[in-house]
């Protein structure tokens, strides 16, 4: 009898499996349980038991723009319109911006993509507003970029009545699409916001700072933007203002203005963003306190700070980076100060009070009446700098 249990449960087992494979890969790679989909003890191919899918759980598969189409063909509706000419590559290449493929392939796991029809099916008898038919399910994807785009949402904003001559023109339109790319994207330098605050109604931003020095990355800060962020045809753009050196009006709301900065500013006062004229461009000794000198100016800031968002924040003291600081285990020639052979044998701490190497070295250990720079454990060598 347990043979027969054990023979039954091995083909219900691989039944259940090939299907799952056959319909959307290793699903063992999802970091998923049968009851994340499945709302019965045991499913069966005739009655699976689905739940609907869980699309903020599931991974979404991810492809470069290059390896999509470059076109999609829209032609599942036609009726009075000629078929609707999408731009897919532009699209995606733009896409991580926006919340990324999940946007719209939001069922996709392990592959292959499947089209929005495979789901949002072309009859208009469906009763589940979670699952609407493709009609709506398109317009639905597209109309509120759309809306805010061009701020009108007319049929013919998108869709070309079928003509005769218009035959070929959609098709033409298709070619002319192919190879077509989204305008790099050109990274701005200053950009001063306007903005209602009283003790301090500007904000001068350096974008190049944040990517090139922070090297921070584009979703970093703009992961669910919105198309009309630059395209918005009411609405002068942050380029077209910086081209005017014009302030650049932040309208968005109060919580939504701070919302991105405060990712790495939350612990920080107003006036560090906030001022009544424009501010220059970030300098170390003035923003951190702490002027660079020649072993740390051309250090990536992750080098001292970490690689997360929110740069960890340091004293000036070398112990909190360098923590072996130790005699006869540290070349002392970099400082620009080659130590005499007495010196050399000496303990750190004797000349460095509290191993505060950062500030000036005390004599007072050794010597009741000398002090440095005036007395000198050694020689100055050419790299010295006060």
């Amino acid at each position: 009898m347990k043979k027969v249990i054990t023979v039954l449960s091995f083909i219900l087992f691989a039944s259940v499996s090939f299907c799952q494979n056959n319909q959307s890969g290793n699903h063992s790679l999802l970091n998923i349980n049968c009851k994340t989909c499945h709302n019965c003890e045991v499913p069966k191919k005739e009655a699976p038991c689905l739940k609907t899918c869980p699309r903020d759980n599931l991974i979404t598969i991810n492809r470069s723009p290059e390896k999509g189409p470059e076109v999609v063909v829209l032609n599942k509706l036609e009726d009075r319109y000629v078929p609707v000419i999408f731009s897919h590559k532009i699209h995606a290449q733009m896409s991580e911006m926006s919340g990324g493929c999940e946007v719209c392939h939001h069922y996709n796991t392990l592959g292959p993509i499947l089209p929005c029809s495979y789901c949002h099916k072309t009859d208009r008898k469906t009763s589940a507003i979670d699952r609407p038919d493709l009609k709506g399910a398109l317009h639905r994807q597209c109309m509120n970029c759309h809306r805010q785009w061009s701020h009108s949402i007319d049929c013919q904003s998108c869709h070309v009545e079928k003509k005769p001559e218009m035959d070929i023109a959609w098709q033409a339109q298709i070619g002319s699409l192919r190879g077509k790319s989204h305008p790099k994207v050109e990274t701005p330098g200053k950009i001063v916001y306007k903005t209602n605050y009283d003790k301090g109604r500007l904000v001068t931003f350096y974008h190049n700072e944040h990517t090139e020095i922070f090297k921070l990355d584009c979703i970093s800060c703009h992961k669910n933007e919105n198309c009309i962020k630059c395209h918005d045809v009411r609405k002068t753009t942050v380029s077209e203002a910086m081209a005017l050196d014009v302030p650049v009006t932040a309208d968005e709301k109060l919580d939504l203005k701070h919302k991105v900065c405060n990712s790495c500013h939350q612990n920080d006062d107003c006036n560090i963003c906030h001022s009544d004229k424009p501010k220059g461009p970030f300098n170390h000794a003035v923003n951190a306190g702490w002027n660079l000198n020649r072993f740390h100016i051309d250090l990536e800031c992750s080098k001292c700070h970490g690689t997360s968002v929110e740069f960890k924040k340091l004293d000036n003291q070398c112990t909190s980076c360098h923590k072996n600081f130790s005699s006869g285990k540290f070349n002392h020639d970099i400082t620009g100060v080659k130590l005499s052979e007495i010196h050399k044998k000496v303990r750190c701490k004797y000349c460095h009070i509290d191993r505060k190497f950062g500030e000036t070295p005390s004599c007072i250990n050794c010597h009741v009446d000398e002090s440095f720079p005036k007395n000198v454990p050694g020689k100055l060598l050419d790299n010295y700098e006060n």
